[in-house]
């Protein structure tokens, strides 16, 4: 999970600063506090992570989402296309770069989803095993 948490936190910084240079101080806090629910999801799906991280943590993992990745060309489709429609259901491009911060953290749920699930199901395995 090392690689994709860098590129998530490296994304997040881009997009804070565009929001900065673009929408201003106020606006940009705003954007944050609207997403005040998810961001309270990602926490506790943040807490369920490490709690599986520390139970688990002197037993091999078993990766069972090797064959769920999603390749880089497919993300990137995936955000374009999201991104067009943004451009013409949100008014624009200042409506289109304010559902950026949603993106990244619905992208963050995902991501800690897919581990918090390959955890359980090692911990699951583990289980049987004693």
């Amino acid at each position: 999970m090392n690689k994709p948490l860098t590129l998530f936190s490296l994304s997040l910084i881009v997009i804070i600063a565009t929001y900065l240079y673009i929408l201003g101080e106020s606006k940009t806090i705003e954007i944050i506090k609207n997403e005040y629910l998810f961001i309270l999801g990602a926490i506790t799906l943040g807490f369920t992570y490490l709690y599986f991280k520390f139970k688990l943590k002197d037993f091999e993992i078993i990766d069972f989402n090797k064959n769920s990745n999603f390749s880089l060309q497919s993300t990137i489709m995936f955000f374009l296309i999201f991104q067009v429609v943004d451009y013409y259901m949100e008014d624009g491009f200042i409506g289109m770069i304010s559902q950026w911060f949603l993106y990244w953290i619905m992208g963050i749920i995902a991501l800690l989803l897919m581990q918090i699930i390959n955890y359980y199901k090692n911990y699951k395995v583990i289980q049987q095993r004693l």
